[in-house]
């Protein structure tokens, strides 16, 4: 039998084709099927009933703690994304006593500290950090003494290590909310318990399309 997915002779499309992530939650749902597997085994003693029944019990609680792990990845990258607002609010300080910052620049910082955005769409915070440092730094660059500057170039340093690390907790965030929409629809247990709880698939991480537009350009 040949191959499903033929790489050497397969169709292709040489234009490629770029990809998104669909923002939309699934919802469980099981059929009647599910609750006749369950009636029958009741009907079948008192024993099976009571083991499937304990089984969905640990589910259920293995689904609240997934829920909570979700929480938490969410929160180191919030918690990486503020620590890129101090950095920001630190050296947009230091810089506006030396040179007069571009007014944008200084809204930016100014909407931060006042903790306008606090609510916002992480994604569209974090956008709007990387705006401002792109704003920021090529005017640090073009002024040496300040490049020189010893707490500014720390802080560039930290910021190009925080850019990773918030890399890697949306990886991490992502791997957790793949385990969540692959275990809802796991059949029998887990998919039971899901639909019972009214549960739904969660939407991972996904970059805007101002930036797949940026990364597409030539940087060097």
């Amino acid at each position: 039998m040949a191959n499903e997915l033929d790489e050497l002779n397969g169709p292709v499309n040489p234009q490629g084709r770029d990809v998104n992530v669909i923002e939309k939650q699934i919802p469980v749902r099981v059929g009647w099927g599910s609750t006749l597997f369950e009636v029958c085994l009741w009907l079948l003693g008192i024993l099976p009933g009571l083991i499937f029944l304990f089984m969905k019990i640990s589910a259920s609680n293995y689904f609240k703690q997934l829920q909570q792990k979700i929480q938490a990845d969410a929160s180191t990258i919030d918690n990486y994304l503020e620590q890129r607002v101090q950095i920001l609010q630190n050296v947009a300080r230091l810089v506006e006593k030396s040179i007069d910052l571009d007014k944008d620049v200084m809204k930016t910082v100014a909407a931060f500290r006042g903790g306008a955005m606090a609510d916002e769409n992480r994604n569209i915070m974090a956008e709007r950090i990387d705006t401002a440092f792109a704003r920021l730094f090529p005017q640090v660059e073009a002024y040496p003494e300040l490049k020189a500057h010893a707490t500014i170039a720390d802080a560039m340093q930290q910021n190009s290590y925080l850019q990773k690390e918030i890399t890697a907790a949306r990886s991490l965030y992502n791997d957790t909310v793949n385990q969540w929409n692959t275990d809802v629809f796991c059949w029998p247990t887990k998919m039971i318990v899901a639909s019972r709880a009214g549960y739904t698939t969660r939407i991972p991480f996904s970059a805007s399309a101002e930036t797949k537009q940026l990364a597409k350009k030539v940087f060097f």
